[in-house]
């Protein structure tokens, strides 16, 4: 009986410890995606960039090609299956290897995907998504930066990516793609549940002086930053 009492307090104190937890990533997440790291004053709008959501996950949008970088240099057109040369926007998502490549539907997670990708135990990758056109909406944002926030933004994204010796981005081969017009590289760092896919994202608008959130994991906070039709 004494062996079934403390065996039924550690369950009560291990759970209670983590819904406690729970609660307070959720907390945090509100309180310090709601602090916003202002813009850059006094830049000009010389760039259209995007943020896209899917409700979860965060990419950025960049132009395939200009003055400054031609992405399709290191993502090529010829490692998607549609192999379209004449898309004109790129998106990119940074997020964890397994959920990229074994998840196709939330029906597919497995909870040796899901743990490894909470605890930073597993690699990452860019999934990079060509469109031939970009259309404004509630889930996708535009956004007007400087070239010379531009450069640091392409810095960021480019820095995200492992290189092989030649300083090639690395393709990653697998019939796991999602569409016709995407495919997926290898990628620096580890997801976590406090580093995620739209961590990246906030991080990414830091970097070239944007709105962003003090800290997010979730969408949300992102996109409140961008809730009206003038952005900047």
């Amino acid at each position: 009986m004494l062996r079934i009492k403390k065996i039924l307090k550690f369950s009560i104190f291990t759970t209670l410890t983590l819904i406690g937890l729970i609660v307070l990533y959720i907390a945090s997440a509100f309180c310090l995606s709601r602090i916003q790291v202002c813009e850059e004053p006094n830049t000009k709008d010389e760039v259209e960039i995007y943020i896209k959501t899917n409700g979860v996950h965060t990419d950025i949008v960049l132009p395939v090609k200009h003055s400054q970088i031609n992405w399709s240099n290191e993502i090529k057109y010829a490692n998607t299956k549609a192999a379209d040369t004449s898309f004109q926007y790129l998106a990119m998502g940074w997020g964890d290897k397994g959920f990229y490549l074994e998840t196709r539907t939330w029906a597919d997670l497995k909870t040796s995907v899901a743990l490894k990708a909470a605890f930073a135990l597993s690699t990452t990758a860019i999934h990079a998504t060509f469109y031939k056109k970009i259309v404004e909406n509630n889930t996708c944002r535009k956004i007007l930066v400087s070239n010379e926030q531009y450069a640091r933004l392409v810095k960021y994204v480019s820095d995200s990516f492992q290189k092989d010796k030649e300083g090639h981005f690395i393709h990653i081969k697998t019939n796991a793609n999602y569409d016709k017009s995407d495919a997926f590289y290898e990628a620096k760092g580890s997801y976590s549940m406090l580093h995620t896919c739209n961590t990246w994202v906030n991080n990414g608008l830091k970097s070239c002086g944007q709105k962003a959130c003090f800290w997010t994991p979730f969408d949300t906070g992102i996109f409140l930053k961008y809730n009206n039709s003038k952005t900047k």
